[in-house]
């Protein structure tokens, strides 16, 4: 029996990762859980899953949620300690790390030190700190099974394939509510305009980064760590029926893909059951109803946030925790109304420009990069000199 942690247990994976946990209650037990503010949501977790520990984002959040709880049976802990104690709890034997953002990089790594086999969405964790993330878990034998459905794909068409058979690594995009607008229309554009993706459900700092393609981005930076590939390697098709999930080219010419609908559930599952697969109730993929399946590269002018994620990675060192830190702040203040949607990659440019690339040999190193890019583009903002 798999005894997990779930890192981020109220977000769009923790619900349909416990939704997997609730059909198969004989393969799966949760031990810990970790929310943020969502304590009513969490409280029904922990009712139905009866976890032995938990953990909220402060000590006001613990205390109101164990007065909900009225003396139930379940340690209640809080901030980045809580989320090391849900990580590294002694009886877990997977980590699902399903926070989004940055807060994801400590929890998870600690996660590995201590052993854990993880299920990795916090796609964050990776691009700042891949090298670090990718050696500890080789020093401790710990395996990386990938959630995103875009790396569960690669995952699985490079099963029993040799890495030095890999032509490149092709990863898809839907291309998100905007791929289709007129470029002008797009400073103008809502926060609901954005946040209405075309086929995923999916929290609102991930759907704003894939309007952006800084999702993909993202992606390419942990591919290209997850799998060992060199990022001139793995290029990003825009694929709008988002059936094929990703391609794996080999030297030969072939083209393996992973299909299926587009419901977070079957990565996850996979990420979970490896190497075997779970019987899930959901509806087969109908490819007579598709109608056809169409790929064509992004367009630059319109996703310029795509090309930043490359010149990150190319550049190396501290530069992709720079872009991270400064695109979450970015994608606060689009949410807040207090930037347009085209100056996200104004803001990051400016501050990928501004800064003095240091090398990285450990955490603290990645962490004050993160602080810096957190504190600069905050400063940009207040200047209000995006230009």
């Amino acid at each position: 029996m798999k005894r997990l942690a779930i890192l981020g247990s109220t977000g769009s994976i923790g619900v349909n990762t416990l939704d997997i946990v609730g059909q198969f209650p004989e393969r799966f037990e949760v031990v810990s859980l970790s929310a943020g503010v969502n304590i009513e949501l969490l409280k029904k977790q922990i009712l139905q899953f009866r976890p032995k520990l938990v953990s909220v984002l402060n000590k006001e959040l613990s205390e109101a949620l164990r007065r909900e709880l009225n003396g139930m049976s379940v340690e209640i802990v809080h901030g980045v300690e809580g989320l090391i104690q849900v990580a590294t709890h002694p009886e877990v034997n997977q980590v699902v790390s399903a926070i989004v953002g940055a807060v994801g990089l400590i929890p998870t790594l600690s996660a590995i030190k201590t052993g854990k086999a993880i299920a990795l969405a916090n796609k964050e964790s990776l691009v700042m700190a891949g090298k670090i993330m990718m050696e500890e878990a080789r020093r401790n034998h710990v395996p990386i099974l990938p959630v995103d459905s875009e790396h569960s794909a690669i995952f699985q068409a490079l099963l029993g394939h040799q890495k030095d058979e890999v032509r490149r690594l092709i990863l898809t995009a839907s291309g998100g509510p905007f791929l289709n607008l007129p470029l002008h229309r797009l400073r103008d554009v809502t926060v609901s305009d954005a946040l209405n993706h075309p086929h995923w459900e999916m929290g609102k700092k991930i759907t704003i980064d894939s309007a952006s393609l800084m999702n993909k981005g993202l992606e390419v930076i942990e591919a290209h760590w997850l799998f060992d590939i060199p990022v001139e390697k793995i290029v990003v098709q825009i694929h709008p029926q988002s059936v094929v999930h990703s391609m794996v080219e080999y030297i030969d010419g072939s083209i393996v893909a992973q299909m299926g609908i587009a419901d977070m559930r079957i990565p996850i599952s996979y990420a979970l059951s490896f190497p075997h697969r779970l019987p899930l109730k959901l509806p087969p993929l109908d490819l007579s109803q598709v109608g056809g399946l169409t790929f064509f590269p992004p367009d630059a002018e319109r996703f310029p946030c795509l090309q930043l994620a490359y010149r990150s990675i190319e550049i190396g060192e501290t530069m992709p925790a720079i872009l991270n830190a400064a695109n979450e702040i970015a994608v606060n203040a689009f949410l807040e109304g207090s930037l347009r949607f085209t100056d996200v990659p104004v803001l990051l440019r400016r501050v990928m420009e501004d800064h003095e690339v240091k090398p990285v040999r450990t955490v603290e190193d990645i962490l004050k990069a993160d602080q810096w890019a957190r504190e600069r583009s905050k400063a940009i903002l207040e200047g209000r000199k995006l230009c």
